[in-house]
């Protein structure tokens, strides 16, 4: 069984975000994302369910239209379909984030790989 730390080579990019897949099983897909202060913020509208833990730094999302601030150790649940992007975060900012797709998307994400 593969073991990591999330905190292992966590540089910023110099722009933007750095998304890294810890795991994928079935469904569900957990991700590490390390953040840049550089970003521009892009809305996402997904279709699977997200819950995000900012394990390191501090962010200004929007969410639904509205701000919501988070710093180490937050955690923050996005049901499938609500709008939210990241306004503002700190340099070195690392996230955690748990996919949960309908199980209809993961069985033909499955059949095309």
């Amino acid at each position: 069984m593969p073991t990591g730390n999330l905190f292992a080579d966590a540089v910023p990019p110099q722009v933007g975000e750095r998304f890294e897949m810890l795991l994928q099983h079935r469904n569900l897909v957990v991700e590490r994302i390390v953040s840049s202060a550089a970003i521009t913020p892009c809305e996402y509208v997904q279709p699977q369910d997200e819950w995000v833990l900012l394990a390191q730094g501090e962010a200004l999302l929007q969410v639904a239209g509205k701000p919501v601030s988070l710093k180490s150790g937050d955690y923050l649940f996005l049901p499938a379909g609500v709008p939210h992007s990241v306004a503002q975060v700190s340099e070195g900012a690392i996230w955690l984030t748990v996919h949960l797709y309908p199980e209809q998307a993961a069985a033909a994400d499955s059949a095309d790989a």
